[in-house]
């Protein structure tokens, strides 16, 4: 069991300062609060919201944020109010309870359309004004989905697929990649039991060829970067397995486990920018890179969650194609706990603000990189029928995206299978109007093209802006672009 030297031992890891006579006497009131109090696992009910603390404090968030994941259950389960917790333990500490709880009040599987719809909001108005809220539910999530064993067979697939469908993509688009991943495995086997059993079955001569084989890889890396004199370490990474899975059902892989060429990774980590590069050189000296696969420099165009790493794919001594991810430890611990979660205190206080401002956490809002979020928020049902704006809503807030440049190398974040129309009111609503054609990688391409992650996109203007076309509604992913198009062909019917 998990006990507070534990949850101590992970904030120091982490640098946040730590008022341990004051965490102590939040573990206490807690442990108090739950007393004679089981969990359907026959585990104290205590073990529940101190795992959840401690899986704060290792993804790094701060002790207020501990505090309140410590705190998150006790309105629910126990005698004690929102103000016997403002009273004890302070406002900015209160405001995350009462925030987690209104957020733990939203059931997304289940529910009708429209409750669907405007729970899925409130969660985004709980992020926009505070991302901790939020991250403190992935946090209980994540240890109760790992503890689903004990679920009444009733409830396990629903709240697998909430998961599936709901927490996974959103701990992907704040960047949270390990978290991501841990509950789409958890709950792969609950939703998908048959398909959970194909994958392993499968995968399991193939990932021991290439646990085998990347020891002896590394082996060879550590040999070239002592040799350099640089200094840098080193491990890897299985695919996971509902990953796997997903990429198994492309139309171009087609089932053939043998088609894929990252099911291992090896990861070298660094100290800083320049030497990732440094290393890249280094790696390919040694190893060709693989003509057709390319390198992704994920560091000079950041993916839109704040992912950073250079991928090479290159040919081992065997002969086999190996994915090597060269990162910084910043990047490395952004790309495992996200950037919104990770650095939210650290970098509020290099960039200046001030002490005021973190207590009552505002530091720790939303970023113009998140923007997403607060559009999310501000969402209205404007569109006729509710299923429309349910699926639009879908796919902007919890779709697999994609990401697009500009000529000029900005980079936008867009639903997976967007056309150069989203991209275009995504940029601007007016740019919409102006649209005559569009390139794609320096080639014309009609406007309602599939975009793919890396592409860069131009948007042709015409002289004059003109009402769009309606048939542009059959095919454009985005609700701005939905939206946009449909107010200006009924204003010119109006007209």
């Amino acid at each position: 069991m998990i006990i507070l030297k534990d949850i101590i031992i992970e904030l120091e890891r982490n640098g946040n300062p730590v008022d341990k006579t004051r965490l102590a006497g939040v573990y206490k009131y807690v442990r108090n609060a739950h007393s004679g109090q089981v969990r359907q696992t026959g585990d104290p009910l205590f073990t529940h919201p101190v795992t959840v603390a401690y899986y704060l404090a290792s993804w790094g968030l701060d002790q207020v944020t501990v505090e309140a994941g410590l705190l998150h259950e006790v309105i629910e389960t126990s005698k004690v109010t929102l103000k016997d917790v403002e009273w004890v333990f302070g406002e900015e500490c209160a405001r995350l309870v009462d925030g987690v709880a209104r957020v733990g009040q939203v059931k997304l599987r289940g529910s009708r359309d429209e409750e669907f719809l405007e729970n899925l909001r409130k969660m985004f108005v709980a992020m926009a004004q505070d991302i901790r809220v939020v991250i403190i539910r992935l946090a209980d999530r994540l240890h109760n989905i790992s503890t689903l064993d004990a679920v009444p067979l009733s409830k396990q697939k629903r709240i697998s697929l909430e998961t599936l469908e709901v927490y996974a993509p959103l701990a992907d688009r704040l960047g949270m990649g390990k978290l991501k991943g841990d509950l789409e495995d958890l709950a792969f086997p609950y939703v998908y039991p048959e398909e959970y059993e194909w994958v392993v079955q499968i995968a399991k001569p193939h990932f021991k060829y290439s646990e085998d084989n990347i020891v002896e890889t590394i082996n060879r890396v550590r040999q070239q970067l002592a040799k350099h004199g640089v200094k840098a370490r080193t491990e890897y990474r299985l695919k996971r397995k509902y990953s796997l899975f997903k990429k198994l059902l492309r139309p171009e892989i087609n089932r053939d486990i043998s088609r894929i060429h990252d099911l291992m990774a090896l990861r070298i980590i660094t100290k800083d920018t320049a030497s990732c590069y440094s290393i890249l050189g280094i790696i390919h000296q040694y190893w060709k890179p693989v003509p057709f696969l390319g390198i992704s420099d994920f560091i000079a165009q950041p993916k839109p969650n704040g992912y950073q790493s250079i991928h090479t794919k290159v040919f081992d001594n065997r002969g086999n194609i190996v994915e090597i991810q060269i990162r910084s430890e910043t990047m490395h611990s952004q790309a495992e706990y996200g950037a919104a979660a990770h650095f939210a205190y650290t970098n509020a206080k290099q960039k200046g603000a001030t002490d005021e401002k973190l207590e009552k956490g505002i530091a720790f809002s939303i970023t113009e990189k998140m923007a997403w979020v607060k559009q999310l928020a501000v969402w209205q049902q404007q569109l006729v029928g509710v299923k429309e704006t349910l699926s639009d809503f879908r796919l902007d807030a919890l779709s697999h995206h994609i990401y697009v440049f500009s000529p000029k190398g900005d980079v936008f974040d867009l639903p997976e299978n967007a056309t150069p129309v989203d991209y275009a009111f995504n940029i601007h609503s007016s740019l919409g109007f102006f649209i005559q054609s569009a390139k794609i990688n320096d080639k014309i391409a009609p406007i309602d093209a599939t975009l793919k992650s890396g592409d860069v996109v131009e948007i042709i203007k015409s002289k004059n802006p003109k009402t769009p076309n309606k048939n542009w509604l059959r095919f454009v992913k985005t609700h701005k672009a939905k939206f946009e198009i449909k107010k200006a062909i009924e204003g010119s019917v109006g007209v």
